[in-house]
């Protein structure tokens, strides 16, 4: 459950992200005066903490707000009564709309779970959660960013990502038929309450939007900090040669990076950045792997996952993502490989 914060907070939590860009726009070397003990191990941790950081930073706050905006102005009945029946044009149809409404995991899942229970099929709405928070420009953008020499890690990532959407699709359309639903409390409150679509402050939708953004800001900030701390502690206080024994395991690599991706629980627009501090040290496969798993299938999204679907659904979906994402980047790398 996301926690209340009241709207004179949110404005003043976005004041406080508006005032330190602005300053840090003017100084850019404003970190360089963080008094830091005098050890090269904890030096070399801050610079690569912060570098992260910031280079992710812009696009967290973009997609955030595109989410909230998304989130807020676009109905799930429009949504609803453009889903295709025959199920290769509605696959098609959840991988375009991935595309064109760039919300967050957190944000998909109780607009699905609406979805569902107004007529969407599953299987519209499982490729929906899965391949949305990858395909969206934003994520697009934020690749491309962290892999400017590497054109080939963009594109992999988003073949993967629709191929494993696709695939999981078509085989929940042809073997799951009963409803999946949750009719829970935990439900209701996931979808902000029954018959409910967007709640407003004050008949205000601009407000709206800026408290639903500040929440999904501070909801994710928590995992954004954790992430980058240790993804920084494992690269400066990790032996060098234990990672790189581990990380080219044509097997063991891409199941290390899942698992990692899994608990991190980055959000999809800024897990490219952590991603790419692992080159020198993981199999570009095994970064595929931790680029695709991670927005489709991470701690948080499982407990809200477990909220919304049925639990021996919720296990299927787990099974099933994490075969075809650990299959599909050992192709890839293998295919690499041959080339």
């Amino acid at each position: 459950m996301r926690t209340a914060i009241p709207p004179w907070g949110i404005h003043l939590f976005f004041a406080a992200i508006i005032s330190f860009m602005i300053i840090f726009a003017m100084d850019p070397g404003m970190f360089s005066s963080l008094s830091i003990p005098d050890n090269p191990l904890l030096q070399t941790f801050k610079s690569m903490f912060i570098s992260i950081f910031l280079e992710a930073f812009p696009f967290i706050l973009f997609g955030v707000l595109v989410s909230s905006f998304m989130q807020i102005f676009v109905s799930e009945e429009w949504i609803r009564r453009r889903v295709p029946r025959h199920p290769l044009p509605g696959i098609a149809f959840a991988c375009l709309l991935g595309v064109m409404f760039p919300v967050c995991e957190c944000g998909l899942i109780p607009v699905v779970r609406r979805l569902i229970a107004k007529g969407m099929p599953l299987y519209v709405g499982v490729v929906f959660i899965l391949v949305g928070p990858i395909v969206n420009p934003i994520v697009f953008a934020a690749t491309y960013t962290a892999f400017r020499t590497r054109p080939e890690m963009l594109y992999s990532r988003m073949g993967l990502a629709l191929a494993v959407g696709a695939v999981a699709g078509l085989l929940i359309h042809q073997f799951i038929r009963k409803n999946q639903l949750r009719n829970s409390r935990a439900t209701m409150l996931a979808e902000g309450g029954a018959g409910s679509e967007h709640v407003h402050i004050r008949g205000s939708r601009m407000l709206a939007m800026v408290q639903h953004a500040g929440s999904e800001f501070f909801e994710n900030g928590k995992y954004f900090i954790f992430g980058r701390l240790l993804t920084a502690a494992i690269q400066v206080f990790v032996s060098r040669g234990a990672l790189v024994d581990l990380g080219h395991s044509q097997l063991g690599s891409p199941a290390v990076m899942m698992g990692l991706a899994y608990i991190l629980s980055l959000c999809s627009t800024s897990d490219a950045f952590v991603a790419s501090s692992f080159t020198n040290t993981f199999s570009s496969g095994s970064l595929i792997a931790f680029m695709v798993f991670g927005p489709m299938l991470d701690f948080k999204g499982t407990l809200m996952m477990l909220s919304v679907f049925k639990t021996k659904f919720v296990v299927l979906l787990v099974l099933l993502i994490t075969v075809l994402v650990f299959a599909g980047s050992v192709l890839i790398q293998n295919q690499w490989l041959h080339d």
